[in-house]
């Protein structure tokens, strides 16, 4: 393809990646949504505790959401301006920068102002695990590891689908994570349903993760870090996460500003130096928003990621 059959789709996920900077996730009748309910309505039909049932789900589903964008690709494909409208509406649609700015920025207030209540409520937003008897360290580093997470899933993964595949890849990327957070548990009911959309979004996700890192190494010295440093602690700590995706993300971003997530195996927070954790632009705002000088300070720590995770629930 000529550079002029490429300049629409390109021009669509700039405007739709902009259109959720500015206005983010709708309050009712979200896309996503509607895949979720459409998933919900098939789990309650073909659900069995076998890997072979969660296959078929997975792949109907993904696959129904690829042909979906094949089908309206090819028939916008000479059409400039159809071509651009649908990619943002689209890219909009997949990316959660915006939401994810804003519970983060919600709790880094909550915390900056002592109330730790309102904070442990506001986390469970944006992690799968109870939050009732967090302490402010814990909340801290919950929204961090978040964070640094969905700073691939919800921003980088998309946007490199989209530009690789087009629509078939938005929409194909974003059912994949989708089906991942709905079924991709290690539960007694999801530990054989779930295993083909947790190994598939592993897949998807395994380069964005690590340009989510190296992106958040190039923006470190913008915040007082550094690259190498950050480079050196995915290195030497990535691989402890039980996730082949979120450790390289979440080591780059504890390298960048200088946090300690966890210590050894004690499954315990560690005091954080750095995490006002706004995030605002992309995924150099959301390693911009870390400043140590907007964060409580609850501690001062070496740059050492130690990964005790609890599985996910």
């Amino acid at each position: 393809m000529t550079l002029s059959r490429h300049w629409p789709s390109a021009v669509g996920l700039a405007v739709g990646y902009l259109a959720d900077r500015v206005v983010g996730d709708p309050g009712r009748g979200h896309p996503v949504a509607g895949f979720g309910a459409a998933a919900v309505w098939l789990e309650a039909r073909c659900y069995a505790d076998r890997r072979a049932a969660g296959l078929v789900h997975t792949g109907a589903l993904v696959g129904a959401g690829v042909a979906l964008g094949v089908v309206v690709e090819r028939l916008i494909s000479n059409r400039s301006l159809s071509t651009v409208v649908t990619t943002a509406a689209a890219t909009w649609a997949v990316l959660g920068g915006r939401s994810l700015s804003r519970e983060a920025a919600t709790v880094a207030g909550q915390l900056a102002d002592g109330r730790l209540v309102a904070a442990r409520d506001q986390v469970r937003h944006l992690v799968g695990r109870d939050t009732a008897e967090l302490s402010t360290e814990e909340v801290a580093r919950a929204t961090v590891e978040s964070v640094a997470e969905n700073a691939s899933d919800a921003i980088v993964a998309p946007l490199l689908w989209g530009a690789v595949a087009g629509l078939p890849g938005l929409i194909g990327y974003r059912a994949v994570n989708t089906l991942d957070a709905m079924i991709g548990h290690r539960t007694p009911r999801y530990l054989e349903f779930g295993w083909a959309a947790a190994r598939l979004d592993d897949l998807a996700n395994w380069v964005p993760a690590r340009l989510a890192a190296l992106a958040a190494a190039a923006w470190a010295p913008l915040i007082g870090g550094t690259a190498g440093t950050a480079i050196a602690v995915v290195r030497r700590d990535a691989d402890r996460h039980p996730s082949p995706n979120a450790g390289a993300a979440a080591a780059a971003f504890a390298g960048a500003v200088d946090v300690q997530l966890t210590i050894g195996e004690s499954r315990r927070a560690a005091g954080l130096r750095a995490s006002g954790l706004a995030t605002s632009s992309c995924l150099a705002g959301a390693l911009a928003a870390l400043r140590t000088d907007t964060a409580p300070d609850v501690g001062d720590v070496d740059v050492r990621v130690r990964f005790a995770y609890e599985s996910r629930e």
